[in-house]
């Protein structure tokens, strides 16, 4: 094992880490992408308001089923959309009151899962400082032991060896944010491209 490469990794680490400082109100935000914290569902929707809906739409088996199969990311679109256009028929009254419900519980049941994936992102990402804090005060005391002339060999060998896990782990831990980050993007996009479609099933 190389253990002379260790230094060249902790020093990577702050630069893998920079996202967590790029905006000194959200400082363990691990992603490239700004935080947005709440998403708006007046930015979402321009159909009629949704104010006095609330939670309504849990209390319909038939709003809940559809919800359930829109918002969830393994329906393709284009199955989600047809869904939204066999439900939202009838009345002009009836169209109204089923669009109504459909985009507020789209709306809540995504919102929240965005919510629950970017809580998730930063407990990670606090994971990943603490980390990389550990491994560079491990290589310190690698160090110090590799300058003592009689340093005890096999335990040079076993904090080598712990480095090199937890350098792991810290790798393996910094794909999945990389990962993840794009999710709370794909959802606002589903949200968006759903409440058009049922915007336009009103009309």
């Amino acid at each position: 094992m190389n253990y002379a490469v260790f230094p060249i990794v902790v020093c990577s680490f702050a630069a893998l880490l920079s996202p967590l400082r790029a905006d000194p109100r959200y400082p363990d935000w691990p992603c490239t992408q700004p935080k947005v914290p709440e998403l708006s569902a007046a930015a979402m929707w321009d159909g009629p308001s949704i104010e006095n809906v609330g939670n309504t739409w849990q209390a319909d088996l038939k709003v809940r089923d559809l919800v359930e199969l829109i918002a969830a990311r393994r329906t393709p679109l284009e199955a989600a959309r047809k869904a939204i256009t066999e439900f939202v028929v009838g009345t002009p009254a009836e169209k109204e009151r089923k669009a109504k419900q459909a985009f507020a519980g789209l709306f809540e049941t995504l919102n929240g899962q965005r919510r629950e994936v970017m809580d998730g992102l930063e407990r990670v990402s606090r994971k990943e400082v603490n980390l990389a804090a550990k491994i560079k005060s491990d290589v310190a005391r690698l160090r110090e032991l590799q300058d003592k002339p009689d340093a005890d060999q096999t335990e040079i060998k076993d904090l080598a060896s712990e480095i090199e896990w937890s350098t792991r782990i810290f790798e393996d831990r910094r794909k999945t944010i990389r990962y993840v980050c794009e999710v709370p993007t794909t959802i606002e996009q589903r949200i968006f491209a759903l409440a058009r479609t049922i915007q336009q099933s009103l009309n």
